[in-house]
């Protein structure tokens, strides 16, 4: 009979394409712990199946997290439970955050398995700079927020990554292209799995690779940082400066182009106020 776990909460990370890269410790977690926390009970079953092992599982998900928490951290007292997603690291664009906080208060000993993750593994594929990278999790739907979330993340200087769905990415891409000018970026998807691709490129042509042809599977769009791509002609920072004044004053929407392309703020600033007279 195998030994139990020490009672607490154990956050796995699970495989994102192929199976193998199961770490032999998550499957023993998995295996001995005495309850699963798990996003989709189908997906973790077949996972699971896998590693020849049955344990108890219980939802936990966005719909259900508040209600199901503190269910869970009662259990804590007593059992192991462990924390799994539908694939990669959990408290990635998940509530698992939550749960985490809630049993670090509750004096709950959290304990982390780690191992695959998309955001990461997206990263060593892109051949951007990995010095610095800022998570951005998935853009708005809706064309304004998204808009807007780009902005902000514009001037920071790191490469950012970005999930997305099949249907949303032609819609991504324009908007990053528009907002970004021409930095080196890559969509990559089916990480790990038998149609495995990245595709790397300046923005605007990634936009336009897409743009009737959206791609199957999970995506994870990671973007170079300001400065690291070709450099950009007069008309493409000519429309980014247009498109920034009908969100910014002339001086703020000056510094947001200079930095995101690498320009002359002065210059740029003279060029705002010299379209925003004419307007």
């Amino acid at each position: 009979m195998q030994e139990k776990l020490k009672p607490g909460l154990y956050i796995v990370a699970t495989p994102i394409g192929n199976l193998s890269d199961l770490s032999a410790r998550a499957a023993d977690v998995l295996a001995r712990a005495d309850v699963l926390a798990v996003e989709d009970s189908r997906v973790t079953a077949k996972l699971l199946h896998h590693i020849g092992a049955r344990r108890p599982m219980i939802s936990y998900h966005d719909h259900n997290a508040d209600r199901v928490r503190p269910e869970l951290i009662a259990r804590m007292a007593g059992e192991s439970v462990a924390l799994v997603s539908d694939a990669g690291t959990p408290l990635i664009s998940d509530p698992g955050y939550k749960l985490v906080r809630d049993a670090r208060a509750a004096g709950v000993v959290v304990t982390t398995i780690p191992g695959p993750c998309a955001a990461i593994a997206a990263l060593t594929l892109a051949g951007l700079p990995t010095d610095r990278f800022l998570f951005a999790g998935f853009l708005p739907a809706k064309a304004k927020a998204r808009a807007d979330a780009i902005a902000e993340l514009s001037a920071i200087r790191a490469t950012l990554i970005f999930y997305e769905s099949g249907p949303r990415l032609a819609a991504a891409l324009a908007a990053l292209a528009g907002a970004l000018g021409p930095r080196d970026a890559a969509v990559t998807r089916e990480i790990s799995k038998t149609f495995e691709e990245t595709i790397t490129a300046p923005l605007p042509d990634l936009a336009a690779r897409y743009a009737n042809a959206p791609p199957k599977g999970e995506i994870v769009i990671v973007v170079a940082p300001p400065g690291a791509g070709a450099p950009a002609s007069e008309d493409e920072v000519e429309k980014a400066l247009r498109e920034a004044l009908e969100r910014l004053p002339p001086a703020k929407a000056a510094g947001e182009v200079a930095k995101a392309f690498g320009a002359d703020r002065k210059a740029l600033y003279a060029r705002a106020m010299i379209l925003k007279s004419d307007a």
